[in-house]
């Protein structure tokens, strides 16, 4: 499929970054974990194991763990080095077997959608629609629940505003979705038609309603969260103008309040990072830089632990495949790493299925 300038943008830092691609950290035998240097049984640096591929390459992904399985819904698909379209594929990866089963494709093909398993049931918010033979950025005010039963997607009520590129948690009774992205102007079809945004929308799925909450203190995109002891915590993502941020804020929805805490290590931030909780800390994974004043980037192989007791950051072992766009998924006392791409921008979408466990 050959691709018209609606994706220009990332294209074009594709094909500059060329052979630079993703910085690289020490690789695992596929038989075995990766230690961090000195690390110990139950060192919270962690250990690393490659795991059963998904059956196809995608990166801008948001998945989800919904009964017992990893649910992986939409996102941007690719081959050869080279994105080659919007998927609107629906899998569920069992990380027990390593199967995947293909579920109800999506209505239509969409990327960067939300997935979130609230109360049991799994939901699916925002993202960018598309149109055909093209990979547009159509900010879409999609909400859909999932019927594991019947196997099949309904629309529920439409976000107020479309969104993208956010960070979204299931938080006491609703779902909330903070920051990303939103149409600067009329225009709604092309990645500069948006801009940084710090709105805070909430959905109530008992109600099928939607309403506002407070905003965050940064505006920023693709950024990643994780709750911790009913604390939502948003770190690193990057702003339109200024780059990677090493911005750190948390939400108290009860107090309906935000507040810093410790940033990540300076230089750690970036877009397209992945977060999840484990063992009462928050580990990110990954994302991509491009620096200030250049087109050439790449991706981080670093992995970050945050203390919330200490209110402190520590290296962990690093990620076997750097990626960007991935998802990063607890589940059963460890976290997996999903998809992705190896390289900055469109390049080389990944399929790659790596778990990290701190019980070594």
């Amino acid at each position: 499929m050959t691709l018209p300038h609606l994706f220009s943008r990332r294209s074009a830092m594709a094909i500059a970054a060329g052979a630079a691609g993703a910085a690289c950290c020490s690789r695992p035998s596929p038989q075995g974990p990766s230690r961090h240097a000195g690390a110990d049984p139950g060192d919270p640096s962690g250990c690393w194991t490659r795991r059963p591929e998904l059956p196809f390459a995608v990166q801008e992904i948001y998945p989800a763990a919904h009964a017992g399985r990893i649910h992986i819904a939409g996102g941007l698909l690719g081959e050869n080095g080279r994105v080659t379209g919007v998927s609107d594929r629906h899998v569920a990866h069992d990380p027990s077997t390593g199967a995947t089963a293909a579920l109800a494709a999506l209505p239509a093909p969409l990327h960067h959608p939300q997935l979130v398993d609230h109360a049991g049931r799994l939901y699916l918010l925002g993202g960018f629609s598309t149109q055909p033979g093209a990979v547009a950025w159509i900010m879409a005010v999609e909400t859909m629940v999932y019927d594991d039963a019947g196997n099949v997607w309904s629309r529920l009520d439409a976000a107020p505003e479309p969104h993208a590129e956010a960070v979204s948690a299931s938080i006491a009774g609703r779902i909330h979705i903070v920051g990303g992205r939103s149409p600067r102007g009329a225009a709604n079809a092309a990645y500069g038609d948006h801009a940084d945004t710090a709105r805070h929308l909430v959905f109530d799925p008992a109600g099928n309603v939607w309403s506002r909450a407070a905003p965050a203190l940064t505006a920023r995109n693709s950024a990643a969260g994780a709750l911790i002891d009913g604390l939502w915590h948003v770190a690193g993502g990057r702003t339109v103008g200024g780059g990677p941020t090493d911005a750190h804020e948390v939400y108290d929805a009860g107090e309906d309040r935000w507040r810093t805490a410790a940033p990540m290590p300076e230089g750690s931030g970036a877009g397209g990072n992945a977060a999840a909780a484990l063992g009462g800390a928050i580990y990110v994974f990954g994302g991509e830089y491009f620096p200030q004043g250049g087109s050439v980037g790449g991706v981080h192989a670093e992995v970050w632990r945050y203390d919330p007791r200490a209110d402190a950051w520590a290296p962990a072992s690093p990620m076997p495949t750097p990626r960007h766009g991935l998802g990063a998924v607890a589940l059963d006392g460890s976290i997996y790493t999903v998809g992705g791409a190896t390289r900055p921008s469109g390049a080389d979408t990944s399929a790659a299925i790596e778990r990290f466990t701190t019980d070594c």
